[in-house]
């Protein structure tokens, strides 16, 4: 699923943000080493964080069914991700900088999810929106100087963008088999010798067509 979200932020920003300008795109950590080897412009999305939205957790179930609509199997309703993205810009002007975050910022707008051509894979096979934000207050508990100063570089511009990403949990209960016959009723003398042998099976109505 993170890879997912990878590929479709790198497709975002190359194609709406950057349009087709010679800009490299990144993932690495911003570290002092890397801004050192750094040599071409870039476009840096860090991936911070990674953390549940427990506010959309469902306790339902996804339904499978066929193609007549029988029951097939059940699994969890899909958990949903927060990804947050440390977005930056290097160029050798800062002005440089700022066009770059400026164009950043107008495309991560114009989307409230992740466009549906973008997704794939583990992130489209839920079928539900991939929301997308920008620039909104960090947690609580962090702050983005504290990320700066784990990374060990100094504070520099940069957009939060935050991604949550529904993926599948993987568990599937699997339900009973679809009876293939009407239900056989025996009756029997338990305190004597007779027995009634006769039996009859309940057979059930035809389906309704519509």
């Amino acid at each position: 699923m993170i890879a997912q979200v990878d590929d479709a932020l790198r497709t975002l920003v190359r194609t709406q943000a950057l349009d087709g300008a010679e800009v490299e795109v990144a993932f690495d950590a911003p570290t002092k080493d890397w801004a050192a080897r750094r040599n071409a412009p870039t476009v840096n999305l860090y991936l911070y964080d990674i953390r549940e939205d427990l506010r959309r957790r469902e306790h339902g179930f996804s339904d499978e069914r066929d193609d007549d609509g029988t029951l097939l199997r059940r699994s969890p309703a899909p958990r949903h991700f927060r990804l947050s993205y440390l977005v930056t810009a290097w160029t050798h002007r800062p002005e440089d900088e700022h066009l770059l975050l400026d164009q950043l910022l107008r495309c991560f707008l114009r989307y409230e999810a992740l466009p549906e051509d973008l997704l794939s894979g583990a992130l489209a096979e839920p079928r539900l929106p991939v929301p997308l934000t920008v620039g909104l207050p960090p947690p609580e508990d962090r702050g983005f100087a504290d990320v700066w100063s784990a990374l060990g570089g100094e504070l520099k511009p940069s957009l939060d963008v935050v991604v949550v990403a529904p993926i599948r949990t993987g568990i599937v209960y699997d339900l009973a088999p679809r009876p293939t016959s009407g239900t056989v009723v025996d009756m029997a003398d338990r305190t004597g010798t007779a027995a009634d042998t006769s039996r009859r099976i309940h057979r059930a109505p035809p389906r309704r067509t519509r």
